[in-house]
């Protein structure tokens, strides 16, 4: 899969069957629902999980909680827009 293809799929009622729980995360998010991306991602103890909670909560608006989780990701918060920071991470995802 592609992000292409990624992004098609987010017509679908649900995820793409064999993406991951990071992906699932983003593909909830971009479906508008925040919550469930962050239900799917916050206890999840490894830097991909820390990433993508630093980009939601950058989303959130909420800045001291993203830097905290960007720092556990080992990433500083990115100059580029939100979307630009979605398709970052599910190139990346994809390309594991």
């Amino acid at each position: 899969m592609n992000l292409d293809a990624f992004k098609a799929s987010l017509s679908a009622p649900t995820p793409p069957l064999q993406a991951s729980v990071y992906l699932q995360a983003l593909w909830h998010d971009a479906k508008g629902d925040w919550d469930k991306a962050h239900v799917l991602i916050q206890d999840l103890p490894d830097k991909t999980a820390a990433w993508i909670h630093a980009y939601l909560h950058r989303k959130e608006g909420d800045t001291w909680n993203a830097d905290y989780w960007y720092s556990r990701a080992g990433r500083k918060r990115p100059e580029i827009s939100l979307q630009q920071e979605w398709e970052t991470i599910v190139t990346d995802l994809l390309q594991v």
